[in-house]
């Protein structure tokens, strides 16, 4: 089979290719090995700013020049030389260093430019920093305006709906009435404070050398500030700045980052299906498209696909970021490979949870409440009012006033608003009270609800 979206094994290059197209740019191979070249290049111009390496007159302003056209020229085209001279070197980071030397100019100064490339550095000095900056650029460009858009969609739902009474359901059951916006003001709260946990993540960087002393870079020039020229050089790629490593950086922070994510997604995943089973229950209705199919063999289905293919993806994407918070700050003595496979799957666990932002978002755009519904179920709950009855009851000192309440309600069926008003007339509490409890119903007994609803909704 020829290559293509048809034929290709992973359903994020092929059925999805579209959805997760923004995300390529940070995760692609393609990605990976521009970024390691950008990062060599800045790593020696970086040297070439050292008086005592050699300062500028060592570095010629061509050689220089050309490599930072490499950089910012970088194509696919570069990128498959990339790939042939790591078909030979069995190694990738060795194969950019190659591809980087092969391109410099002719004429003076070649060889020694040639030599600092990749100067003292491990692979993973390049690969840590690339793998922050594939991290920080695809938080800030990608997942968090993808998540924002979720978070003003329900905040217009949290305003619109803010005065519109539904019944709560705790264990399932008949409880407590809220609003619909109040129980989507839930939910933003939640992913606001898990937005603001996800952006507060600093992504550390490290470039220390093979086993994180400076070895090699001590071996070559004893009197230089290495901890301070690393230091400037991570942190002047907006990265923080570890300056305590084995060979690699140990991952604690892209774990934490991973976690802030998977959070994020929890909540979202209790939000898919809260809102299918309001789907279910007939308080939204979902809006028809044109042509579209809800079942092969049941004409009237209008099925709830987008929040059932957003919990979907919102599992394969915890599954694999949980994994990873795992098992990345774990590595053998000061090295091994375990981390390297797993770190090439970061795209795919966040192209997951980007699908899963997709279809919530498409999802939440097609409902439309349906007040009939809602109305007919607070209806039939005049049994949720035992709450507050009871509760005045105590005020007043009526004694064994919950069970009082208990005894009348509880586990019946047909409970009215007769039947209530008639407990109430008989009640030694002021008439006030009874007037003040008579005039409640399950639309009204909503507490606060309308004003958070509106709060959060703002």
């Amino acid at each position: 089979m020829n290559p293509s979206r048809l034929t290709a094994l992973s359903p994020l290059d092929g059925r999805y290719y579209a959805k997760v197209a923004d995300l390529r740019s940070c995760f692609s191979e393609f990605a990976l090995i521009r970024y390691r070249v950008q990062l060599e290049v800045e790593w020696l111009k970086a040297l070439a700013r050292v008086p005592a390496i050699g300062g500028d007159s060592f570095f010629p302003a061509s050689a220089i020049a050309r490599l930072d056209g490499l950089a910012e020229g970088f194509s696919e085209a570069d990128a498959e030389a990339v790939k042939h001279i790591e078909a030979g070197t069995n190694h990738d980071v060795k194969a950019v260093e190659y591809w980087l030397r092969k391109h410099l100019p002719e004429g003076a100064g070649q060889g020694r430019v040639a030599e600092f490339i990749h100067f003292a550095c491990t692979s993973e000095d390049i690969n840590n920093l690339a793998h922050g900056l594939m991290l920080a650029h695809s938080r800030a460009r990608v997942m968090l305006p993808a998540l924002d858009g979720i978070i003003a969609l329900l905040a217009g739902m949290a305003r619109e709906l803010a005065h519109l009474p539904m019944l709560s359901r705790t264990h399932g059951q008949p409880a407590t009435p809220t609003t619909m916006g109040k129980e989507v003001a839930n939910v933003i709260h939640r992913l606001r404070r898990g937005r603001a946990r996800l952006a507060a993540v600093a992504i550390p960087g490290k470039m220390n050398g093979a086993v994180g002393n400076y070895s090699a870079h001590l071996a070559a020039y004893p009197d230089v500030d290495w901890e301070a020229l690393a230091r400037n050089f991570v942190e002047g790629l907006g990265l923080e700045f570890n300056p305590y490593t084995t060979q690699i950086e140990p991952h604690d922070a892209v774990a934490e980052l991973f976690d802030a994510y998977a959070r994020i997604n929890t909540v979202l995943l209790d939000l898919d299906r809260d809102v299918w089973g309001y789907i279910s229950l007939g308080y939204f209705r979902q809006k028809k498209r044109e042509g579209e199919v809800g079942s092969s063999t049941m004409p009237h289905k209008v099925n709830p696909i987008d929040f059932e293919n957003s919990e979907g993806n919102l599992g394969i994407a915890n599954a694999l970021l949980r994994h990873m918070s795992e098992k990345l700050p774990v590595s053998r003595w000061q090295r091994d490979l375990t981390d390297s496979t797993v770190l090439r799957n970061m795209g795919v666990a966040l192209a997951h949870t980007l699908l899963a932002y997709d279809a919530c978002s498409r999802g939440l755009g097609k409902l439309e409440v349906n007040p009939m519904r809602l109305e007919e179920d607070l209806e039939n709950a005049w049994e949720v009012l035992a709450e507050p009855i009871q509760t005045v009851m105590r005020r007043h000192g009526v004694r064994d006033a919950y069970e009082q309440l208990k005894m009348l309600t509880r586990g019946r069926h047909g409970i009215t608003r007769d039947t209530l008003h008639e407990f109430i007339d008989g009640l030694p509490i002021p008439e006030t009270e009874k007037s003040r409890l008579r005039e409640m119903t399950p639309r009204t007994y909503l507490g606060n609800a309308v004003a958070l609803a509106r709060k959060m909704g703002s």
